[in-house]
């Protein structure tokens, strides 16, 4: 069994896999990588199982030291990572000798990066899944919810000697150049004909006031006009508009249920770009249908059965 030992890190570093699913009736949310494509390619790097438990490091100030020679697996953000001081870039696998130090600064580009391991890092399955949810006390290392920190043992037992790299036209492009696709939900014929222009035709600014619960858009204040609602189920990626009009995309550790309406909710790639954008950062929406949302999920998937 290979360890590292973590050296330095902050309440926002945590132990994530796919997340838990069939349990949110039990008021259980899903938890899980922020962002699943970069967990997923991280996993692929070493022939691992794509859901597997790895490091979701945000905005850096993460240090570990190998206890043996490691072969590990690194991609999403650029978070400054350096080994002994040279640096490394993410979308790759890669070696640490026993005694070196793998450091995370902060962000140069994105706000996420994810760290692998072959056969993932060993962690006890609670309600299936190693996903760390801290609110629900949930996950991580010793079941009960906590952030990685400073002393604490990452152990794997698997083995691979693949190094290789994600193809450079594979990678997931980490900018907001395009808005971000939203399927229409059920609520959207009760807002305001300038509200709905407003929503998908405006710049909107990401708040500070942001989380693994949700991110708050500042903009243009959204009018609803139709009757107050009553609580219902919240999908991952639900864009909730409470009274003060400033919309909210609810996260993978948001509430189950929830009675503000909603403008609908983002797509799975559309959710992982955010999950890589930073407080102050711009973006826009654009609607779509749930069809052609699903038809670009698909397609995306079928690129690492294809690599």
């Amino acid at each position: 069994m290979s360890r590292l030992t973590i050296q330095a890190s902050t309440p926002l570093c945590l132990l994530q896999d796919a997340g838990r699913f069939g349990v949110r009736h039990l008021g259980v949310t899903q938890g899980g990588a922020a962002d699943w494509r970069s967990l997923a390619w991280a996993n692929w790097l070493l022939g691992n199982a794509l859901d597997l438990p790895a490091v979701e490091i945000t905005l850096g100030g993460f240090t570990v030291y190998a206890e043996e020679d490691c072969l590990l697996a690194l991609a999403g953000a650029d978070l400054g990572a350096r080994i002994d001081g040279e640096a490394l870039a993410p979308w790759r696998s890669f070696k640490l000798r026993q005694g070196q130090t793998l450091q995370f600064s902060q962000p140069s580009l994105g706000a996420r990066a994810y760290l692998a391991a072959p056969g993932g890092f060993i962690a006890p399955s609670v309600l299936g899944s190693s996903a760390t949810v801290v609110r629900e006390e949930l996950g991580g290392l010793d079941g009960r919810g906590l952030p990685l920190a400073k002393g604490a043992t990452l152990r794997y037992s698997g083995d691979t000697l693949l190094l290789r790299e994600v193809p450079a036209q594979q990678r997931p492009d980490l900018r907001l150049d395009a808005p971000l696709d939203l399927v229409l939900g059920a609520q959207i014929g009760e807002f305001s004909g300038q509200s709905l222009f407003d929503a998908f035709n405006s710049a909107w600014t990401l708040d500070s006031r942001a989380d693994r619960m949700g991110i708050r858009l500042l903009g243009t204040a959204l009018q609803y006009q139709g009757r107050p609602m009553i609580s219902e189920g919240i999908p991952l990626g639900a864009v909730q508009v409470p009274p003060d009009g400033q919309p909210i995309v609810l996260l993978n550790d948001r509430q189950t249920i929830g009675g503000y309406p909603r403008l609908g909710a983002l797509t799975p790639l559309a959710l992982a770009r955010l999950a890589q954008c930073l407080p102050g950062e711009k973006v826009r929406l654009r609607p779509v249908v749930q069809d052609v949302a699903h038809q670009e999920h698909v397609a995306y998937l079928q690129r690492f059965r294809n690599s």
